[in-house]
């Protein structure tokens, strides 16, 4: 009779737990979001990864909370999403989402009305989905509500921070709405500093006249000197787009000069140009032109970071037959190595050894990388085929 009676107590513990912990619905994104919009509610989405620990906690620590059943199932259509499988991956492409755990909040329209990461305790994650599910946020489409010239700088700032990655555009028109509906006389705080660098992007963008006209309350916040090459790469964008002739596939360097030296100076123009000609010659594969665009722009090697080096060199050791630039890539790796010995600098630096016909110590640096991968539990596969390619 006791274990019975001991029985029955557990199934009834089992029952109440499950009562007491946030019900997902296992349904289809789509369904989730009809439901919602049906119901007039907003979708939970508690996205996670099977390997993330705080996600784990959560799981067992905070969803099995009465407080926190009793209101995330009465407020919400709660659903849970593995991002790395099945439809998961989809959701994680579309929100943007990259760290776990993330939680997803969308209205009846499938649109992101909050996303907060990490884990909480009770009461902070219970105070986050109340704020969340206020009246404002259950109004309908922000994209209709937007087209229909909602003003409210609240509304808007939300759709700028919630659209940032996934719709840039949307929350860039956000901006501009926001920023022409501060008055003359507020003055910029250093929330506001953050947005408008962020989505500014040329100089004939509309807020372009704030960040001109504002300028002294922006230099209270960051380094004169930074306001102006922000302003300087905002002149030279046009100018890059209009250098580029996408049917050859080349810059028109002349031309780039002609019109930005006037802007900006002979210096920063001739940088920009090489930074511009590196960015575009990788992505288009044109490595003869890179090569020549390198070496121009990393003459004087020991102003640039070693790891920005690095990179270059690796293009080097993979595209570029030139005796001469081989050194000269030799020379960038070695930079990288002397501040800290990485499998991927030692293997980097042992293939350029190899490409340049020191064997010696191209084993050497080869048999280091492949030592440091083994022990950080990394692929040493590259390290391993350039020793056989040396003996």
């Amino acid at each position: 009779m006791k274990k019975i009676i001991s029985g029955l107590f557990l199934f009834s513990t089992i029952i109440t737990f499950a009562q007491e912990a946030i019900k997902f619905q296992e349904l289809p994104f789509k369904d989730l979001v009809a439901k919602a919009k049906k119901e007039n509610k907003i979708v939970f989405i508690d996205a996670y990864a099977s390997w993330c620990g705080p996600c784990k906690m959560m799981e067992k620590n905070i969803f099995t909370q009465k407080s926190v059943g009793d209101y995330f199932n009465s407020s919400f259509v709660n659903a849970r999403f593995d991002m790395e499988k099945g439809e998961g991956r989809e959701i994680a492409a579309k929100y943007g989402v990259r760290s776990y755990p993330t939680y997803l909040f969308l209205n009846g329209d499938g649109e992101l009305v909050s996303q907060n990461f990490g884990y909480m305790e009770e009461s902070l994650f219970l105070s986050m989905a109340k704020e969340v599910n206020s009246p404002n946020n259950k109004k309908g489409s922000l994209k209709d509500r937007f087209a229909k010239g909602e003003k409210d700088s609240e509304f808007l700032v939300n759709i700028m921070k919630l659209n940032s990655t996934s719709d840039f555009d949307f929350a860039k028109k956000a901006s501009e709405r926001y920023f022409e509906n501060k008055k003359k006389t507020d003055e910029l705080s250093k929330d506001d500093i953050g947005f408008l660098f962020f989505f500014l992007k040329s100089t004939e963008d509309s807020n372009y006249k704030i960040f001109t006209s504002k300028k002294a309350e922006i230099i209270k916040f960051l380094p004169e000197e930074t306001y102006k090459e922000f302003d300087n790469q905002l002149k030279l964008a046009k100018v890059v787009e209009q250098s580029i002739d996408d049917k050859n596939k080349k810059i028109n360097d002349e031309y780039f000069m002609k019109i930005a030296e006037p802007l900006v100076g002979k210096l920063d123009a001739q940088t920009k140009l090489n930074q511009t000609k590196l960015a575009y010659y990788e992505q288009n594969a044109n490595f003869p032109e890179y090569e020549k665009a390198a070496l121009e722009y990393y003459k004087n090697s020991d102003s640039f970071e070693p790891n920005e080096l690095l990179k270059t060199a690796w293009i080097f050791s993979e595209h570029i037959k030139t005796p001469s630039s081989l050194k000269k890539a030799l020379e960038w790796a070695e930079k990288s190595v002397m501040r800290g010995e990485t499998s991927e600098n030692t293997y980097i630096l042992a293939r350029l050894y190899f490409l340049t016909g020191n064997n010696e110590m191209a084993k050497t640096y080869a048999e280091m990388s492949k030592n440091i991968a083994s022990q950080s539990q990394k692929d040493s596969t590259l390290a391993e085929g350039l020793l056989k390619q040396i003996k």
